[in-house]
């Protein structure tokens, strides 16, 4: 059921930005019209980086509607996806732990073989000692000998219940490995339907929208591209409505607001910095 809501509002948004980008792209060729010698020129009138300023806001904006039909699909085919390093890289530490482990048990046991071959050396020993203080030097190393063979045994006890452990937490990551991989292969299955729904209309969209950054100049671009990024909803360039910035919405005074109209210059809203044009302007592009 979800899936078919997210379907119908892909083919919503499909026929309703097919009509924007015809109107867009008409309005743009209108006003701007630019050929490709006089992009490389610097006389561009302020209206006309203004115009294609707008009409690549335009143009952006329904790149972002795309995106937010898709959802956090993205997000959370990415979370899944670092999630799944994680339990991988867990996994492969722990085996790592137990091969050190068992090389640890190993080394153990061949030093208890090796104490039990010290002793009964030295009992050979102890039969052709000549006097006591050789006997007793014999018998405590095979007393010492004796507690090497305790201590190794109980490192071997903790060492197998550190096996255990780890074993239990790899069967266990690898359950919880095996449910994510789950959960990615659906999460990628339904981004798929969407992406392949929208694919042609966004490339059309990101295609259009290279085009009109061609009508602007690179430090004018990527002052657009900035506030684009810190803005919450993706707008650089609004229009004043209401004698107030269309972004955060704070009042313009008249005269600025009439210099905004005159297109002499790029101006800024003082509050959010979004570039600003007129409500006449954006009209003429939308209408």
């Amino acid at each position: 059921m979800a899936k078919s809501t997210s379907k119908a509002k892909v083919s919503a948004s499909t026929e309703s930005s097919d009509i924007q980008d015809t109107e867009v792209q008409s309005h743009i060729s209108a006003h701007v019209q630019l050929t490709h010698s006089e992009v490389d020129e610097t006389d561009i009138s302020i209206e006309k980086k203004l115009i294609a300023l707008y009409s690549l806001q335009q143009i952006d904006s329904q790149i972002d509607k795309i995106k937010i039909i898709r959802g956090e699909l993205p997000l959370e085919v990415e979370d899944l996806e670092d999630e799944i390093i994680g339990l991988q890289t867990r996994i492969d530490n722990h085996i790592q732990e137990i091969e050190t482990l068992k090389t640890s048990v190993k080394d153990k046991d061949n030093a208890i073989k090796e104490s039990h071959l010290q002793i009964k050396r030295y009992e050979e020993q102890q039969m052709n000692v000549r006097n006591n203080r050789e006997y007793d030097s014999l018998s405590k190393e095979i007393e010492f000998q004796n507690l090497e063979i305790a201590l190794a045994e109980k490192r071997i006890k903790e060492f197998s219940h550190l096996l255990n452990l780890k074993n239990e937490e790899i069967t266990a990551a690898q359950n919880v490995l095996d449910d994510r991989k789950n959960d990615l292969e659906i999460k990628k299955s339904e981004l798929a339907d969407i992406v392949s729904e929208t694919e042609k209309e966004e490339q059309n969209l990101h295609s259009k929208s290279e085009e009109f950054q061609r009508f602007i100049e690179e430090r004018l671009l990527t002052a657009y591209k900035r506030i684009r990024k810190n803005a919450r909803n993706g707008l650089a360039v609004v229009s004043v409505e209401r004698d107030a910035c269309g972004g955060c919405f704070s009042a313009i005074p008249p005269q600025r607001q009439l210099d905004i109209r005159m297109h002499k210059k790029i101006i800024v809203c003082e509050y959010c910095g979004r570039i600003l044009v007129d409500h006449g302007l954006a009209a003429s592009i939308n209408n």
